[in-house]
């Protein structure tokens, strides 16, 4: 299944250190580092120019299965993320049926061994409805529990809205604690206002005014420091706002933090000024803020208050988004291009190559104790994404590889391009062209428990 294959003279960007190596990959992970004769057995990559990455860790996705596979579903996603040089993912529970029991979560694990061409993981949905039944339960098996995208299903399921079902979670769960931080009652009030003077068909320019950053600054500090009062281990998903990162820490190693965050790509990308010409295509919960916002999240990210990338991918159909205010559905695909986006800014002299490893690559697998990924080092997977950084091209809908087969960054030119992505030792991903025999894995990740 695995072939032996040598990459020959690349620049390594690995662990703050950039270095040129070769790298040999035998049965699925990565054998030797260093100068490497070429032999006979060998399948040999010329990679002299090119910048050899360990394979991106996107934290948080929505890939839709099962329930909603009209508009995205494990194997078109996975296919986009590979193409991206994602080579690793966390999905959240917000799918049809909710997945709020081990039951269902045994059940996405299997539809994903038969259909994902990344390595895979889920959270554990919680909410007001199963949150007695999650605390009895040895929460350390799983990855995170999370309520993201579950107040869709059903007003009354953020967490950040609810301290008494939090204060329950907080005191019990062994596991990682991933929330969606928004005070849904600031948005409603906010939402009646605007529907008052609107109607339904509020704009979007507003949608960063009624998802407030007093609202999300206020669910955070709250979730802060009740997760400080029971030592809990809290992850606040997708921060938005300059005004929230200040409540995060940079003086202690990510290994030490219980308190961690992450910024998704599209709030580093975009922001309130876009809505003029994108509308509903970048409407997302939290909302795309302001340029201040974003360049304060952005120094946030350098200086490690904030611990790293994801990109929140939620594809909806174009129907589906280009509805009034009220009906447009929250949140938008980005994972083909994420790897893109950060290689743009690195272009523009705004973060280093060995600052993207860290928070797309390092971080996640640190953050969620996950075996033998995330970093290029012998006996690793090889997981490994193969990039020029001088290759020019264009996003167009002929190119884009999501099921719902639109993207906010259609017309976006990008100067750097991901010409080969290895999954496990697989060459999955080739200069635009897939293996799609062979599966990704589990995620295996090491419990607290197991860390004493």
């Amino acid at each position: 299944m695995n072939e032996r294959t040598l990459i020959k003279n690349v620049t390594l960007v690995n662990e703050g250190k950039i270095l040129v190596a070769d790298v040999l990959i035998a049965e699925g992970f990565i054998q030797q580092i260093g100068k490497i004769e070429v032999k006979p057995k060998h399948s040999v990559i010329d990679g002299t120019g090119k910048h050899l990455f360990p394979g991106i860790i996107d934290g948080q996705v929505h890939f839709r299965d099962p329930g909603l596979t009209h508009k995205g579903d494990l194997y078109t996603e996975s296919k986009a993320a590979i193409a991206g040089g994602v080579t690793s993912f966390i999905d959240m529970p917000n799918t049809v049926p909710n997945i709020l029991t081990v039951e269902s979560l045994k059940e996405k694990f299997d539809i994903a061994s038969k259909k994902s061409l990344a390595n895979y993981s889920f959270f554990l949905g919680v909410n007001g409805d199963n949150i007695d039944e999650v605390i009895k339960m040895d929460t350390s098996q799983f990855i995170g529990v999370s309520d993201d995208g579950l107040y869709f299903t059903k007003k009354g399921n953020l967490l950040a809205d609810n301290p008494e079902i939090m204060e329950k979670l907080f005191a019990n769960c062994k596991s990682i604690i991933a929330i969606h931080s928004e005070k849904e009652e600031i948005v409603e009030k906010n939402e009646q206002a605007f529907k008052e003077k609107y109607g339904d068909d509020i704009p979007a320019k507003f949608h960063p005014v009624i998802r407030s950053t007093e609202g999300c600054y206020e669910a955070t500090k709250r979730a802060i420091d009740l997760a400080k009062k029971y030592n809990a281990r809290l992850h606040i998903l997708h921060l938005t706002t300059e005004a929230e990162t200040h409540l995060f820490r940079n003086d202690i190693p990510l290994k030490e933090k219980k308190i961690t965050t992450e910024v998704s790509v599209h709030h580093l990308w975009f922001s309130d000024v876009d809505y003029e010409r994108l509308g509903m295509l970048i409407k997302w919960n939290p909302a795309i803020k302001t340029k201040k916002d974003k360049e304060g999240l952005l120094k946030a990210l350098l200086d490690d208050r904030i611990d790293l990338i994801t990109t929140d991918h939620a594809p909806h159909t174009l129907e589906e988004k280009q509805q009034p205010y009220f009906q447009s559905m929250s949140g938008a695909p980005m994972v083909q291009h994420t790897l893109n986006c950060l290689l743009e800014f690195y272009k523009q002299g705004l973060i280093s190559l060995e600052k993207i490893v860290e928070k797309m690559c390092h971080n996640p697998a640190i953050l969620y104790s996950m075996t033998n990924r995330g970093f290029i080092r012998e006996g690793y997977y090889a997981d490994l994404t193969l990039v020029d950084l001088n290759n020019t091209w264009t996003v167009t809908k002929d190119n884009l590889l999501y099921k719902c087969g639109w993207s906010p960054l259609e017309g976006t030119a990008f100067q750097t391009k991901i010409e080969q992505t290895f999954v496990n030792g697989n060459l999955i991903y080739d200069h635009g062209l897939f293996k799609e025999d062979i599966f990704g894995m589990p995620i295996d990740f090491t419990t607290k428990e197991q860390q004493k």
